[in-house]
């Protein structure tokens, strides 16, 4: 970051189910997680003196990971089994599962990035701000950061 320059950062908490596909622990079963997600933006300041009102990162981040994410399960796209066993579970209950196909694996890290180089530039296209590092926290011990 270059010297005198400025960020905003707004913090959204999200809960959402996952699973590792291939991990060799625990993380390969079916759980979720209290997720807390730090987007920081950067832009020239506003006539206000803001890089972005942290409403509008609330709002339009916020809101794209209350849609996709938030109380439903994000899964690896080929993650044949998971998909096959929520499918049979949103069959059986008569109640359609929330699931959100990523392109890799749901790790934090994947997670971080797949937020900051697919959904910000998406939800954001017309503020004038860049996204450059969002931090997902999925416990409070640990997390994982994706930085342009």
């Amino acid at each position: 970051m270059a010297e005198g320059q400025l960020i905003a950062t707004r913090r959204i908490q999200f809960c959402s189910g996952h699973r590792v596909m291939g991990h060799e622990s625990k993380c390969r079963h079916l759980h979720g997680h209290n997720y807390v997600a730090l987007i920081s933006a950067r832009a020239p300041l506003d006539d206000l003196g803001r890089v972005i009102d942290f409403s509008v990162l609330k709002d339009r981040v916020g809101r794209w990971i209350d849609e996709h994410w938030d109380h439903g399960f994000v899964v690896f796209e080929k993650d044949a089994s998971c998909l096959e066993a929520l499918r049979a579970f949103s069959s059986a209950e008569g109640i359609e599962q929330k699931l959100y196909l990523l392109p890799t694996n749901p790790t934090a890290e994947n997670m971080a990035d797949y937020l900051r180089r697919e959904v910000c530039p998406s939800v954001l296209s017309d503020t004038g701000v860049e996204v450059f590092r969002v931090t997902l926290y999925e416990t409070e011990n640990c997390s994982a950061e994706s930085v342009a």
